[in-house]
């Protein structure tokens, strides 16, 4: 199944959400012109549609191998990650100062969606680059930078994150790895699973990002720190030398993702793994969670972006298969394409307005990480960064469970050949799994929002979103545009019936969760649905205003595309936000039942 990129989408969202006139104007972004931006989003879709997609299926079913300890990934991936690193695609939004474009991350993550629809597989290895850059980028020594950040930024080298053990998954603190002194440097000893691209072929060399512990260091989570470990040890010219004291033992037979060598990595097997302190020494998980937030919004445009995969392939199924008759054909009428059939339209409207919806919220989450990097006053800076912090929960979760709907829908639109690999649709919904896992499982970025988002500033960023929602609801009211006269009235009834919903849900969890932390903790996770749900209905409604706004133009462009934003958006209000008040009852309600099943009841 071919892919192509949805550009359209993207360039009214960089505008609509993101307003990249205005980005443009800050300091470092000037260089994002329209014109600029179009020709990115241009050239990204023809890499990704002709050199990566290609590679999807074909690396699905031969996968990464590990043969006389070294790892081989599948045919064609080297020299398609070369034209990536040859195009300059790695270093979009990075310092210029070591070689990258400065383009703004909204820009980025729009070329980045591109790519993990064209193969997700594939796009985990840049996806983890960029989180190394951006961990280095704040917590590196000027001589670490130096070294290592030109190389990661235009991709020659790539990056890993290496937190995970046996015996130590979601519970960092209980790691075992350890870190001894060594002069200037350490020696690092110990095991870590489920390493993303942790060894392979593309790139000459491989930065890890190791959590260990030091000597005499505390237990848990305080006593973590941050190490800098190549694969190959720099020579004096900052090439690739000797073999660092590090190997991949395995590579994980996984559900999807086949053709991501994930890795099971032993450091110091012989003399001990050399590596550098990044940061502060027992200051590790402060610094990794610079680069696990950045991943965190990345891995929430995946499920965006196999969203829109999934929704491509079942879309042009639909339009292709003839079974059975539409309900208004004539008895002795031939099948129609099973499109005309109004539960099939159902699962397609709600592909699409899910896919629309998340990728609207990752690019407003991106343009938030914008604003916080370079706005030149410090209290716009400060907003944008607690904006950006609460909604990197809310798309890392959101996001990646809407990715697993859609594809599960994309199977059912197919119907028995879903369920057989030669159609690809199940490939995108084995792929679309992991992403509810990893990076904090969702159940995890539901506390997360709970505890560091909502309760530790007592709702005041929630607040400041809901008042924001508000305002759009009352635009939608008040709107007179005859492209929007059809469907605002009821988007925007709807929107408010979820806001309140979500208000009502907040208000509790806010009264009760400093009090009764395990019964607001039961409730995280649809709590967190509610908020996502409610995020992507106002979105929706923004877009859908804004293309009522350019079809009361006088030579409206795209009008079926326009027309497309606001019936959407409708049917999001009319279809899913009506979801919001059941959420809400179960984050208000659900707890005492929850609780009450003790350990011999399970």
């Amino acid at each position: 199944m071919s892919y192509s990129a949805p550009i359209k989408d993207m360039s009214f969202l960089l505008r609509e959400i993101c307003d990249m006139a205005a980005l443009a104007q800050l300091p470092g972004y000037e260089e994002a012109t329209p014109d600029l931006v179009e020709t990115v989003l241009e050239e990204a879709g023809k890499l990704s549609a002709e050199v990566v997609a290609p590679l999807n299926h074909s690396g699905d079913l031969e996968g990464a191998l590990l043969e006389n300890g070294r790892v081989r990934t599948a045919a064609g991936f080297p020299e398609a990650y070369r034209q990536f690193v040859e195009g300059g695609w790695n270093a979009l939004p990075f310092d210029p100062d070591h070689g990258g474009q400065g383009l703004p991350w909204s820009l980025a993550i729009a070329t980045h969606e591109m790519l993990q629809s064209a193969n997700m597989a594939f796009s985990l290895c840049p996806l983890l680059t960029s989180g190394s850059v951006h961990l280095l980028q704040a917590h590196g020594t000027p001589a670490q930078k130096a070294l290592y950040l030109p190389k990661l930024i235009s991709g020659e080298w790539s990056g890993t994150m290496n937190l995970t053990e046996p015996q130590a998954g979601s519970d960092v603190g209980a790691l075992r790895t350890r870190a001894v002194k060594d002069g200037e440097a350490y020696r690092i000893y110990g095991q870590k699973i489920f390493i993303t691209w942790g060894d392979h072929d593309c790139a000459e060399n491989i930065v890890h990002m190791v959590l260990a512990r030091t000597e005499g260091a505390p237990g848990g989570t305080k006593g973590i720190s941050l190490f800098l470990v190549p694969k190959f040890l720099p020579d004096a010219d900052g090439k690739p030398g000797r073999r660092n004291d590090l190997r991949c033992v395995s590579l994980e037979h996984k559900l999807g993702i086949n053709a991501s060598p994930t890795a099971v990595m032993a450091y110091g097997d012989d003399e001990g793994a050399t590596g550098w302190l990044i940061g502060e020494a027992c200051q590790g998980m402060a610094a990794m969670f610079t680069m696990m937030n950045n991943a965190r919004l990345e891995v929430g445009t995946q499920g965006v972006a196999i969203a829109e995969r999934a929704y491509q392939q079942a879309l042009a199924y639909a339009r292709e298969r003839r079974q059975g008759r539409a309900l208004d054909a004539a008895p002795t009428a031939a099948a129609d394409v099973i499109l005309r059939h109004p539960d099939v339209r159902r699962m397609l409207a709600t592909m699409k307005a899910l896919t629309e919806a998340g990728r609207a919220m990752a690019y407003l989450a991106a343009a938030a990480m914008d604003r916080a990097q370079a706005a030149p006053d410090a209290a716009e800076r400060a907003a944008a960064e607690r904006r950006f912090a609460l909604l990197t929960p809310l798309v890392k979760a959101w996001c990646t469970d809407a990715g697993s709907q859609v594809a599960d829908l994309g199977i059912q639109v197919h119907g028995g050949v879903g369920f057989i690999e030669e159609t690809g649709a199940a490939q995108h919904y084995r792929d679309a799994r992991i992403l509810r896992i990893y990076e904090g499982t969702n159940g995890i970025q539901a506390i997360d929002l709970l505890s560091r988002k909502l309760l530790r500033d007592g709702g005041a960023e929630v607040k400041a979103l809901q008042a924001e929602i508000a305002e759009t609801v009352a635009a939608l009211t008040k709107c007179d545009l005859p492209g929007l006269a059809a469907a605002g009235l009821p988007t925007a009834a709807a929107l408010e019936a979820a806001l309140d919903a979500q208000g009502a849900a907040t208000d509790w969890l806010l009264a009760h969760g400093p009090g009764d932390p395990a019964a607001a903790a039961a409730g995280a996770t649809p709590y967190c649905q509610l908020f996502g749900t409610l995020l992507g209905g106002w979105l929706l409604a923004r877009s859908a205003l804004a293309a009522a706004a350019r079809l009361a133009e006088e030579e409206a462009p795209d009008r079926p595309f326009l027309e497309g934003k606001i019936k959407t958006a409708h049917f999001f209000a009319a279809n899913l936000l009506p979801h919001c008040q059941a959420l809400a009852e179960t984050v208000t309600q659900g707890a005492p039942s929850c609780l009450a099943l003790d350990d011999a009841t399970f």
